[in-house]
């Protein structure tokens, strides 16, 4: 079956399927930086796209609505057409990364609540944070879909912060990425390590943040499948 590609970014390839679906193509491309900063990480795109399949699958078990239908192949997920909003949801249950650059927040505070932030998809500006207002402005959101979509990210950490807790690692923040199917706002993209902070107790990283670190590709790789291996069984 010959395969008509919509789109492509930075680790996926999203192809027409049928009317309704599209297939997500995960590539083995590893990169930070807002793209500054790549590499080939042999099997991540099926590490990533295995991943994904098991969160998703968790999401949709616990009644909470993503565009996950199933797999094509190992690499490739089959996935409901949305018409994709480019921002994205950060959900931070402990503070890392960006957040104790632009704010007087240490690392490791604690967040009770989480805090959820929204950033306007956009490598050229690096991802500025918006407001309300912001998507209001720009036609991405009115504010009661931003409120509802602050519910859904509490309601999605509830579920992924106590699975990732029973399988031994603390989950510190997440991404996510939205789209529309019909009047519906529903979960799109992917769930991996790509887009996830995940410790352990001893505060050993076994996400991106490796890479972003200067890790050797190897430990990366390695750390990408540990967790999977974890959450698979």
């Amino acid at each position: 079956m010959e395969l008509n590609k919509i789109s492509e970014g930075k680790t996926k390839i999203v192809y027409n399927y049928d009317q309704e679906h599209v297939l997500l193509r995960f590539k083995d491309d590893i990169t930070a930086g807002d793209g500054q900063k790549k590499d080939i990480l042999e099997g991540k795109g099926v590490i990533n796209a295995q991943t994904s399949a098991i969160l998703f699958r968790l999401l949709e078990k616990s009644g909470i609505e993503t565009h996950y239908v199933g797999m094509m192949d190992e690499r490739t997920i089959i996935a409901k057409k949305l018409k994709m909003i480019p921002v994205e949801v950060v959900l931070r249950n402990i503070a890392t990364g960006s957040i104790v650059k632009r704010l007087p927040i240490k690392e490791g505070e604690v967040f009770e609540p989480p805090i959820v932030e929204f950033f306007l998809k956009d490598d050229r500006l690096h991802d500025p944070l918006i407001n309300y207002s912001h998507m209001e402005y720009f036609k991405l959101l009115n504010r009661k879909e931003a409120q509802y979509i602050e519910e859904l990210m509490l309601k999605v950490n509830e579920v992924l912060y106590d699975f990732i807790k029973n399988k031994g690692f603390i989950l510190y923040d997440f991404k996510l990425e939205f789209g529309r199917l019909g009047d519906k706002l529903i979960i799109g993209d992917e769930i991996t390590l790509d887009s996830m902070r995940v410790r352990d107790e001893k505060g050993r990283i076994y996400d991106k943040d490796l890479y972003r670190k200067g890790a050797d590709l190897n430990t990366v790789k390695n750390a990408y499948k540990y967790f999977l291996s974890k959450i698979m069984s």
